[in-house]
């Protein structure tokens, strides 16, 4: 089957609510569409994803659950063993599946954006959008450090025209450059620092997806690691398309940059610092 064939409602419409309000999937449903022809093997994949489960320090229990079902087949109802998996072991599912699936790379994709998204909404629901976008940047710097050094590690030299991949598969073509220009911003501003929340986690899963490719297949030579940039952007963007979700480069950008927040945060912090001083001061 071709990719295209395949769209955020492949997974969407074998998912299920239960009394609870839970989302969760069967795994009888999802081997089906993960295109396994054999429960013995897709059981493989499934036992894989319950190691990273646990050493990820999750419940297994809480995220596998086994169940029964019974099932009308050619020769009768007979009664079949399943699992009950929640978002996270969907996703670790097709983390540890074949990668030369392309449903698999579609199913990465969403499952991580899915999982992100619920992460980013646990994590930073109470936080400002300023907060967002200082720690979603400063956690793209740290993985773009880790990014880097798996392309060099494949046999990038040209580090520009690498990154510059990775933004030209999420951004429809447009380089660094282009991003720059669009975003109306003075020579030595960064686009990063120029970016909501929103935009910069599609950069952020972005790089770490891509970092993750190259080091788990062990892609060698520059053009394949650039070419794998290109791709991992290029997903991510079609996932946000399915999602219904506004094009990276549409986005708003702020009026102030990262650096900006910074000092804005620093000058609050010595505020409230001198105000704790002059409280003791008055005792």
């Amino acid at each position: 089957m071709e990719l295209q064939q395949y769209d955020e409602l492949t997974f969407e419409n074998i998912k299920h609510i239960d009394e609870n309000g839970i989302e969760f999937w069967y795994a009888r449903e999802l081997q089906t569409i993960l295109e396994y022809m054999e429960w013995r093997n897709f059981n493989q994949v499934i036992d894989k994803a319950k190691i990273a489960c646990e050493n990820s320090r999750e419940r297994v229990v809480a995220n596998f659950v086994d169940v029964n079902k019974t099932v009308q087949l050619n020769f009768g109802m007979r009664e079949i063993a399943d699992i009950k998996l929640s978002r996270y072991a969907c996703y670790l599912i097709v983390q540890n599946g074949d990668p030369r699936k392309e449903v698999i790379a579609l199913g990465q994709s969403y499952f991580a954006i899915k999982t992100r998204q619920q992460e980013l909404h646990d994590d930073f629901n109470r936080l400002t959008e300023d907060q967002k976008r200082i720690a979603i940047r400063d956690e793209i710097k740290r993985h773009n450090k880790s990014l880097s050094q798996a392309a060099g590690n494949a046999g990038v030299t040209n580090f520009g025209e690498f990154h510059n991949a990775g933004y030209m598969g999420l951004y429809g073509g447009m380089t660094m450059q282009d991003i720059h220009d669009r975003k109306e911003l003075a020579d030595k501003e960064h686009i990063l620092d120029y970016m909501g929340s929103i935009e910069l986690a599609a950069n952020l899963f972005r790089a770490t997806q891509t970092d993750e490719k190259l080091r788990r297949e062990n892609i060698q030579g520059a053009e394949n690691a650039n070419k794998t940039h290109f791709a991992v952007g290029r997903t991510v963007r079609q996932t946000m398309r399915e999602l219904g979700n506004t094009m990276p480069e549409n986005l708003p950008t702020p009026h102030e940059s990262i650096q900006d927040l910074k000092k804005k945060q620093k000058k609050l912090e010595k505020q409230a610092d001198n105000n704790q001083l002059s409280l003791f001061d008055d005792m």
